[in-house]
């Protein structure tokens, strides 16, 4: 569990948070006394009740922001919001991600520039925007979600495999020019994680194959997770918190890997 009051004071921008995975990431965060500025797409009186919920459950600030960070206006827009709303920006998670199903010869350039754009520039702009102040602070941390993709390719999925793993590139770079500042920026790794659109995949396998769900989860996981299970949203979350805190200061330039031992064959 994570530990109440490491993050007391701090603030953190997580993107890509209104739901799924970069929520669970937030709600860590808040857990261990962080204020939080949530992100996404969706219009803000649909995310007011998480916000507000998350803010009354740990006794934190929690803000919302909605920006398209499919251009560098959105980005610089969704960083003056945060840096707005939260005393210090002290943590940046850049979760937001888009992504298209499609055979290379066949992929639509303007899908290829969109995640370029919103997986790739929007998280080394906001981290340019973000660095000032944490360096003038002297304390900082930057969490970059790639995926087993960032190690790992898969047919039909090219903008997503060359994003993620850009994305290791772009965390070990910022991890070395800020070294001995009391800033750290690791890559978090993860395999099938279960969120809502996880999920829903699993239901259609239910649906379509007659399975039952245990089995259903074994069969969309053949071939990837070897241990057979999802991963916790939750439990990535807790491990983003604990790179956030004092245990890990001197992790920097990492991936950290949280996958069932995909990564291990």
């Amino acid at each position: 569990m994570t530990q109440p009051d490491r993050l007391r004071g701090k603030g953190a921008l997580v993107t890509g948070s209104s739901n799924g995975l970069g929520l669970a990431i937030a709600k860590a965060l808040a857990a261990a006394g962080c204020d939080i500025v949530l992100h996404g797409l969706e219009a803000p009186e649909d995310v007011a009740p998480t916000a507000a919920g998350l803010a009354a459950e740990f006794g934190v600030e929690v803000g919302y922001v909605h920006a398209d960070l499919a251009s560098a206006a959105g980005v610089d827009a969704l960083l003056d919001a945060a840096q707005g709303q939260l005393r210090t920006l002290d943590v940046l998670v850049n979760n937001a991600v888009v992504r298209h199903f499609a055979p290379l010869d066949a992929f639509p350039l303007d899908r290829w520039n969109d995640a370029l754009a919103v997986n790739v520039t929007a998280a080394f702009r906001a981290i340019q925007r973000a660095l000032p102040g944490m360096r003038e602070r002297g304390f900082g941390r930057i969490l970059n979600m790639t995926s087993v993709y960032g190690t790992r390719a898969v047919a039909n999925r090219v903008d997503y495999v060359t994003t993620k793993t850009a994305l290791l590139g772009l965390t070990r770079s910022v991890a070395i020019e800020t070294v001995g500042q009391g800033i750290t920026c690791n890559a978090l790794c993860p395999g099938s994680v279960l969120t809502p659109n996880i999920d829903g995949r699993i239901h259609e396998l239910m649906d379509a194959r007659g399975l039952d769900r245990g089995d259903a989860v074994r069969e969309f996981l053949k071939g990837k997770q070897p241990g057979g299970e999802l991963i916790d949203a939750a439990h990535v979350g807790e491990l983003a918190a604990f790179l956030c805190g004092p245990a890990g200061s001197q992790i920097t330039g990492a991936l950290m890997p949280i996958e069932g031992g995909w990564l291990a064959g």
